[in-house]
C-alpha cells in the first residue's frame, strides 16, 4: 500500500476519530460551564433567599476510617445557608441501596449535628444520580424555585440539568477539596457532563409540555 494512501487510512480510523471525541468533551463542558456560572455562588450571606435549598448526595467516606470531605464541605454548606436564612427548608437527595448504604440516612444525621432542625428536612433516597434529583425535585416534590448545594465541580451540572427539567435554580457551592484529594472526581465530571447532555438531548428528549423528561418521570 502506497505510504500516502496509508497515512490518509491511520487519519480517519484512528486519529479523526480521536479528533471529534476531544471535541465533544471541550464543546459539551463549555457549554455547561458557560451558560451556567453566573448562577453559582460562594457566600451563603450574599445569596439571594430561596424556600428550599436542594443538597446533593455523596457517599460519608472513601474507605472504612475515611471521612470523604466532599460530603463534609456539602453538608457545611448546607448548614451555612439554613442558619444564615436564605432556605427555610432541605430536601436532601442521595442514593440508598441498602440499610448498611444510605447517602440520605447520613446527610440527615450530618445536618441535624450542624443544628438543622429535622423539621427542615426533607429526604429523597431515589436520587441516584444528578438527573434523577433534579427531575424528582420537580415531578415529585413539586418544587420549582430551588437553591443547589454541592461542590464547585459538581453545580454547573446540576445548573445545567435543573434549567432543562423546567427548575429555576441558583447554587452555592461548597468550599473547594484541593486537587491531591479530588482529581479522580474532578476528572470523572468532564465526562459526566458529557453524558448529561447525552441524557437531556438523545436519550431521553425532554417533554415541552411538562419541561421534564417523560421516560424519566414515567419510572420516578
Amino acid at each position: 500500500m502506497p505510504r500516502t494512501r496509508w497515512r490518509r487510512l491511520c487519519f480517519w480510523t484512528l486519529i479523526l476519530p480521536s479528533l471529534l471525541a476531544a471535541g465533544l468533551v471541550l464543546a459539551c463542558n463549555l457549554w455547561i460551564v458557560l451558560s451556567t456560572r453566573a448562577l453559582v455562588h460562594d457566600d451563603a450571606a450574599e445569596i439571594e433567599a430561596r424556600e428550599i435549598g436542594v443538597v446533593l448526595g455523596t457517599s460519608k467516606k472513601t474507605g472504612p476510617d475515611t471521612p470523604n470531605r466532599h460530603f463534609e464541605n456539602r453538608m457545611a454548606a448546607a448548614a451555612a445557608l439554613f442558619h444564615a436564612g436564605k432556605v427555610t427548608r432541605l430536601l436532601v437527595s442521595g442514593y440508598r441501596d441498602s440499610d448498611y448504604y444510605d447517602e440520605t440516612r447520613d446527610m440527615i444525621a450530618k445536618l441535624k449535628e450542624l443544628g438543622v432542625p429535622e423539621e427542615a428536612l426533607l429526604s429523597d433516597d431515589r436520587g441516584a444520580r444528578t438527573l434523577d434529583s433534579m427531575v424528582r425535585v420537580k415531578s415529585i416534590f413539586g418544587f420549582d424555585r430551588i437553591t443547589i448545594i454541592s461542590d464547585d465541580f459538581h453545580v454547573n451540572r446540576a445548573l445545567f440539568i435543573a434549567s432543562r427539567c423546567g427548575v429555576d435554580a441558583i447554587a452555592l457551592r461548597s468550599e473547594a477539596v484541593d486537587y491531591d484529594n479530588s482529581r479522580k472526581v474532578r476528572l470523572r465530571e468532564y465526562f459526566a457532563r458529557v453524558k448529561a447532555v447525552l441524557d437531556l438531548y438523545v436519550h431521553h428528549p425532554v417533554s415541552g409540555a411538562a419541561g421534564l423528561p417523560a421516560s424519566l418521570v414515567s419510572r420516578s
